[in-house]
């Protein structure tokens, strides 16, 4: 595989850079502080064209390829979480399952404002007793007439203050468990939705996360992604996007603790030399460099598969665990390189920590992925080919 960069994609690369640059690290702080998800930078983000990377653009999007998306997101995470979950969420789950499974008429509705921006799209997966255990779902779709009147909650829930489009997950027939699951495109302006923001959290501060409720909302018919008893399937699909875009996201996390600790290292001297000199820090120094360029690895094939339009389950559960866990030893090491002055927020690490748990966490648990891999090599698991494959990239 050739994972040399076209020249479009290292002036992607600058571009999104300098972006984060100038637009999120002077500010970024003083948002995790106050737990404030910024808009306006969404919007600035939907200006460059970086809100549909990888959607084709005769739908709104950029036309560029998977990989060029792993270049976004590594980027923005290098500047913060919260705005790679963002277009994690909207692009990987929302718009690309989408471009997937939709009808021409849903991808014309909703498909292209959301490539342009001009709409946000979330993922409505999670609940309260349900998260790696998606068949014990509890939200309800029943059919009356025109309609699927949908009674339930979904919780941790990415932009839910913030998207206008939802795909939401619900039980059509519960008993044929997770074949009986179907996926619904939700507007917000649905009467019987309503959301509520989940503060306390320990990480991702400057992102938007929470609950969303359904009571007796009525969704059109014709809302309904894919046919009844589809839900599984397109909620594992999606999962492949986004599983793919938090391990890129990874890549840039320990890119910012790397840097940050080099920096470090040249400024703090201890026993009258820089602490960089002395070989445990640079043990830690070793692991960022190792970790970082290995989940680069595992990000840039799964992306070559994905721009083959090839099943990617394996390599983007594998990348995913590995980013993740080497993003957040790297942030460990980082507050370690730092002191006493990591443990404060005078130092970006310590955000940078705490960043750093959640992707361990979401969109299937290290353990998750652990059994999955272990399963593929015992041979207990084999992918089959889903009736509706990724897309092919098309430039």
């Amino acid at each position: 595989m050739n994972f040399d960069f076209s020249d479009e994609q290292v002036m992607l690369r600058k571009a999104v850079r300098s972006f984060v640059d100038h637009e999120i690290m002077p500010y970024i702080g003083e948002w995790d502080a106050k737990g404030h998800f910024d808009q306006q930078t969404l919007k600035k983000l939907a200006e460059l064209g970086l809100m549909g990377v990888c959607i084709p653009e005769t739908y709104g999007g950029s036309g560029m390829d998977y990989n060029s998306l792993a270049i976004v997101c590594e980027e923005l995470e290098r500047g913060d979480t919260a705005f790679r979950t963002a277009v994690s969420v909207h692009t990987g789950l929302n718009s690309m399952t989408l471009l997937q499974w939709a009808t021409e008429s849903q991808k014309q509705k909703y498909l292209v404002p959301q490539a342009k921006g001009e709409k946000i799209g979330a993922f409505g997966l999670t609940e309260p007793a349900a998260g790696s255990d998606v068949a014990a779902l509890q939200t309800t779709a029943t059919l009356d007439g025109d309609h699927y009147v949908l009674n339930g909650q979904k919780t941790w829930i990415s932009l839910c203050d913030v998207a206008d489009h939802f795909l939401v997950f619900a039980y059509t027939d519960k008993s044929k468990k997770h074949h009986g699951i179907s996926c619904f495109i939700v507007e917000r302006t649905y009467e019987g939705f309503s959301s509520k923001a989940t503060k306390g959290k320990l990480g991702i501060r400057a992102g938007n996360t929470g609950e969303l409720f359904f009571d007796g909302m009525k969704v059109p018919k014709e809302n309904l992604l894919g046919n009844e008893g589809d839900g599984f399937k397109i909620a594992m699909s999606a999962l492949d996007s986004g599983r793919f875009t938090v391990a890129a996201g990874a890549c840039g996390q320990i890119m910012a603790c790397l840097e940050a600790s080099v920096d470090y290292c040249h400024e703090r001297e201890t026993f009258g030399k820089e602490i960089g000199k002395h070989q445990l820090v640079q043990q830690m120094i070793a692991k960022m460099e190792a970790g970082l360029q290995m989940s680069r690895l595992l990000v840039y094939r799964a992306g070559a598969l994905k721009n083959k339009g090839m099943r990617n389950t394996r390599e983007t559960s594998l990348a995913k665990w590995q980013a993740c866990d080497f993003a957040n030893q790297a942030a460990d090491d980082a507050v370690q390189i730092h002191g006493a002055y990591g443990y404060s927020n005078e130092y970006p690490v310590e955000r940078y920590l705490r960043n750093s748990k959640a992707p361990v966490i979401y969109e299937g648990t290290r353990e998750i992925h652990t059994i999955m891999q272990a399963e593929y090599v015992l041979g207990y698991r084999k992918d089959k080919p889903l009736s509706q494959m990724l897309p092919a990239w098309e430039g």
